[in-house]
C-alpha cells in the first residue's frame, strides 16, 4: 500500500511539519490532525486511524521525550521511520516589518534551533512557546497580531496567509527530525533489506546492568543507533540501605536503545536473549525499515 487508503494521525494542524512527514512516510493518505501527541496514540488504539506518526528526536534539539514516555504508556507497535528536513521561517501578517515586532512564538524546539538566527536579525522580542509550529501561524491569523511573529514552514505560511519575513531561519541547515510510524499490529521483520530495531528495558538493580546490555550488542558486530534514558515513573528513585554507611538514594531509569538489524536475524535473536537475562523489563518497541532515502540539507521545498 502506497498509503492512499490509509488515514494516518499526526500532532498539530495543517502546516505542521508532522503533517509533511504524514505525507512523505503514506503519500496521498488522509491526515488527520490531533492537538496532543497522546490523541494521536489514541487515534490509533480506538481505529480512528490506522498509523501515527510521531516526531522522536532532532539533530538539533535531540529527543522528544515525551513521546519516548508514550511509547511505553501505549501498546502501539513501530513499523517505520522517516527522516524529515526541517526547513524554518519567520512568518507574520502582510505588512508586518522586523522591526515592529514584539514576540516570536513557536514550538520549543523550533524557538530553540533559531535562537542564534533570531539574535542576527537584531531582533529585540521575547519568545513564547506553544504546543506546535503551524498553530503559532493559525494563531497569529485568526487574532489578527501584528506585533506578533511565528516559526513555522513556508506551508503554514501559504494556509493562513501570513507573509515570510526570513526564509531558512534554522541556525544550522543540517537540520532534520525523525519520525516514526505506529500501528496496531507489528510487521513481520525480514532481511532483504536494512533493518533498525528498538526496544526498551530496565533492571531492579539500578544501572549497573548497562554495560553488560550494551557488550550483548558489542560482541556480535550490531551498532546501536541510539540510547535514551527515562525516569522509570513507577519506580523513579530506590534507597539503599548499609548499616556501616547509611541510606543512598539512586534514580531508577528506563533506556530505549535503537540498533541496526532485524529481528529476523539470528544475531539480533541471540543478542536480545542475552539481554533477557540481565534486566528485569524487555520489550520490543518495533524492528522495522530504516529510512534509507538520500539526505540533502534543508530548502524551501
Amino acid at each position: 500500500m502506497h498509503g492512499s487508503q490509509l488515514r494516518v494521525a499526526y500532532q498539530g494542524v495543517p502546516g505542521a511539519y508532522s503533517e509533511a512527514a504524514a505525507g512523505k512516510a503514506y503519500p496521498n493518505c488522509e491526515a488527520i490532525p490531533c492537538d496532543q501527541f497522546e490523541v494521536a496514540f489514541q487515534a490509533v488504539e480506538l481505529w480512528i486511524a490506522d498509523r501515527a506518526v510521531l516526531p522522536v528526536e532532532n539533530s538539533l534539539g535531540g529527543s522528544i521525550h515525551r513521546n519516548y514516555d508514550l511509547l511505553l504508556r501505549h501498546r502501539l507497535h513501530i513499523v517505520g521511520e522517516v527522516q524529515l528536513p526541517v526547513h524554518h521561517c519567520l512568518l507574520a501578517l502582510p505588512g508586518v516589518r522586523k522591526e515592529y515586532l514584539a514576540r516570536v512564538i513557536s514550538h520549543p524546539q523550533a524557538l530553540s534551533q533559531c535562537e542564534h538566527t533570531l539574535t542576527k536579525l537584531g531582533l529585540n522580542v521575547t519568545r513564547e512557546a506553544v504546543d506546535d509550529t503551524a498553530g503559532a501561524a493559525e494563531y497569529i491569523a485568526a487574532n489578527n497580531l501584528r506585533d506578533t511573529a511565528a516559526i513555522a514552514s513556508a506551508r503554514a505560511a501559504e494556509l493562513y496567509g501570513l507573509q515570510i519575513l526570513a526564509d531558512g531561519i534554522q541556525d544550522d541547515s543540517s537540520n532534520v527530525t525523525r519520525f516514526v510510524m505506529l500501528a496496531r499490529e507489528p510487521i513481520i521483520p525480514r532481511t532483504d533489506r536494512p533493518f533498525k530495531t528498538s526496544i526498551v528495558f530496565a533492571h531492579d538493580k539500578g544501572t549497573s546492568v548497562l554495560f553488560k546490555v550494551l557488550s550483548a550488542f558489542a560482541f556480535r558486530n550490531i551498532s546501536l543507533t541510539k540510547i535514551e534514558s527515562r525516569p522509570h515513573r513507577n519506580r523513579p528513585i530506590r534507597l539503599v540501605d548499609d548499616a556501616n554507611v547509611g541510606t543512598a538514594k539512586h534514580f531508577e531509569y528506563m533506556f530505549y536503545v535503537d540498533f541496526e538489524a532485524s529481528m529476523a536475524e539470528v544475531r539480533a535473536q541471540n543478542a536480545l536473549a542475552e539481554v533477557q537475562e540481565f534486566t528485569s523489563f524487555l520489550r520490543v518497541l518495533g524492528s522495522y525499515p530504516m529510512d534509507m532515502t538520500p539526505w540533502c540539507p534543508s530548502s524551501g521545498d
